[in-house]
């Protein structure tokens, strides 16, 4: 066995083999905690949080005289503009249509991008250029997790409201102007280093790289210049939890594991690839692995769509424009439900899955049915954290336009059926009900008023 689709031949369905798998929920290979979670998230709306993202993501780094038509024929975000200096989203559909994700796009040459994020798409990428109808080549960093050898760079992102004043003084003076998702230069040890404007919170940030090699020297720099504003250094718990406060839908479950037009791919991808050992968990259980898929305009991704190129799934796309879309929605969850799931698990009686705080998730592809008030599903969640400075459990969610207006009261079903799957990360338990309220995303007011509006 070792293609994805050779594996997917051992089982009865996709299905079946993503909810058998045993892992559990993407990991960030850094330490938990540096001090403790709940003061990591609030240093992102109040002051400095470094971010240390140098081991997490895939770098795809892809080369070669066609890399904008190649990455544009992928890709249904337009590329008018785009080259080196500049960044986008990249958001690639499978032909009928359905997401397969999305990754940071970043021109580091004439001929030279970085793609950079989680597996899925780097991989999708990176076969089609092995297709041979562009002239490119890619040269692939792994996540550290799956590779033994060092990461060719490091990434840190510096977030919050005292942000930009200590960079400027890092960088020896006032940091070049540059909007959201913009890409400029900051010094740093005598170096200069490319950087990318973006952020969590609505606050300032920047996302800065360079060679490994100088790894220790810049975040030793980093830590002495952030003693004056009482920066800290954010661990895995609070960085997992930082998808609902920005709104971000981190892993999109990919438009992958069925149908012909996805075979060449599924015979490409290692069986041991993330994707071939990626699991599903909570909640909902679809009938069908449909159930499962979005299109852009579910995750608010329609936006960003461009006719003006040909690109794969552009055909579908334009044939989904008039139907109804789902739309991407925050609920804030009732705070006595949430306090009776952590009450089941003292004393006596049924208890609910237990609530991982500050991100509740227990398996790669997380998916909780949503609900009105008549008990009829009108959505999933794939996220639900704890959100320490609004001391209150925020599920990211996507439902019904019907049941997407502000104040709409639905409800989330924690756990899984059946008191539970298998896998390790799941314990036996009981589903019990998180009654939501429906509000708008990010859920941080100041990143809606930020860099949502940028």
């Amino acid at each position: 066995m070792t293609s994805l689709e050779e594996r997917l031949q051992g089982y009865g369905s996709a299905l079946e083999m993503l909810r058998s798998s045993q892992m559990g929920p993407y990991q960030f290979p850094i330490p938990a905690e540096f001090s403790n979670w709940r003061e990591e998230q609030q240093a992102w709306r109040e002051g400095v949080a470094l971010m240390d993202q140098s081991f997490h993501m895939t770098d795809l780094y892809v080369e070669g005289p066609d890399v904008v038509p190649f990455l544009a024929s992928l890709a249904i975000n337009g590329f008018t503009g785009f080259g080196e200096g500049k960044a986008k989203q990249l958001v690639c559909c499978a032909p009928d249509g359905h997401l397969i994700g999305d990754m940071v796009l970043t021109g580091l040459g004439p001929e030279l991008v970085n793609v950079i994020g989680r597996p899925t798409v780097a991989s999708w990428i990176e076969f089609n250029a092995s297709l041979g109808k562009f002239d490119v080549r890619c040269d692939r960093d792994e996540r550290k997790l799956d590779n033994p050898k060092p990461k060719k760079t490091f990434r840190f992102e510096v977030q919050g409201p005292k942000a930009w004043e200590m960079l400027e003084g890092l960088n020896g003076g006032p940091l070049e102007s540059t909007g959201f998702f913009r890409m400029g230069h900051i010094r740093v040890g005598g170096r200069s280093y490319r950087t990318l404007r973006h952020g969590m919170g609505g606050a300032p940030g920047l996302e800065f790289w360079g060679p490994v090699e100088q790894y220790d020297e810049v975040k030793g720099l980093l830590l002495e210049a952030g003693k004056a504003y009482g920066m800290r250094k954010v661990g895995a718990r609070a960085y997992g939890s930082a998808t609902v406060e920005s709104g971000w839908w981190g892993c999109v479950f990919p438009a992958i594991y069925e149908g012909e037009a996805m075979r060449p791919f599924r015979e490409w991808l290692p069986a041991m690839s993330y994707d071939g050992l990626a699991s599903l968990g909570g909640s909902f259980v679809g009938d069908s692995l449909s159930e499962y898929l979005f299109t852009p305009w579910d995750l608010d991704y329609g936006r960003l769509i461009r006719f003006d190129h040909d690109f794969v799934g552009r055909e579908a796309l334009e044939a989904m424009v008039e139907q109804p879309h789902r739309r991407k929605v925050s609920l804030v969850i009732e705070p006595e439900d949430a306090v009776a799931v952590y009450r089941s698990q003292m004393g006596e009686g049924p208890k609910g899955k237990a609530m991982e705080a500050p991100s509740a998730h227990y398996a790669a592809y997380p998916f909780d049915a949503v609900l009105d008030p008549a008990g009829k599903r009108v959505g999933v969640s794939c996220y639900l954290n704890f959100i320490a400075p609004d001391r209150t459990w925020v599920a990211l969610a996507c439902v019904d336009a019907e049941h997407a207006a502000e104040g709409t009261e639905l409800q989330l079903v924690w756990g899984e059926p059946d008191g539970g799957s298998g896998r390790p990360t799941v314990e036996p338990h009981v589903q019990m009900p998180l009654k939501g309220t429906v509000t708008g995303w990010p859920f941080s007011a100041s990143a809606r008023a930020g860099y949502r509006k940028d």
